[in-house]
């Protein structure tokens, strides 16, 4: 299992009129929550896209357990269960607040695509390399 975390603090203009974090900038939390966890195995999404190879999101599952508050600095927790398996991968996000409170859960699964064919392709490589270390 692979985990990273990164932090985030919610900025007046993500919230809606009672101060909570908006409901569809979660899912712009959780993205930055997958680019930092490929960036800490020292990689980019760039890179991936250097190669050829793009992400599109395949599906989003989120639920709302309490409200990210404006001003609060938020823990992102993404984590990859288990190595990809053929073309896609999906990370799971937890937002903590700064009591340590579960705030909000989600499962996003994306697809590996060849940015020219628009067609699935494996798991790259290079990426694969970094990762079976945590599932071995």
């Amino acid at each position: 299992m692979f985990t990273a975390t990164t932090q985030i603090r919610v900025r007046y203009g993500e919230t809606d009129q009672m101060g909570y974090l908006y409901y569809g900038n979660y899912a712009l939390y959780f993205e930055v929550g997958r680019a930092e966890a490929i960036r800490q195995l020292g990689f980019t999404y760039r890179e991936l896209e250097e190669r050829g190879i793009i992400m599109p999101v395949a599906e989003l599952n989120i639920k709302y357990l309490r409200p990210a508050l404006y001003d609060d600095l938020i823990t992102v927790k993404t984590t990859l269960r288990e190595l990809p398996p053929a073309h896609k991968i999906q990370f799971h996000t937890e937002l903590f607040n700064e009591k340590g409170e579960l705030l909000n859960v989600g499962v996003t699964t994306l697809v590996f695509l060849d940015a020219a064919t628009r067609q699935k392709t494996p798991l790259p490589e290079p990426l694969k390399e970094k990762l079976t270390p945590y599932f071995t």
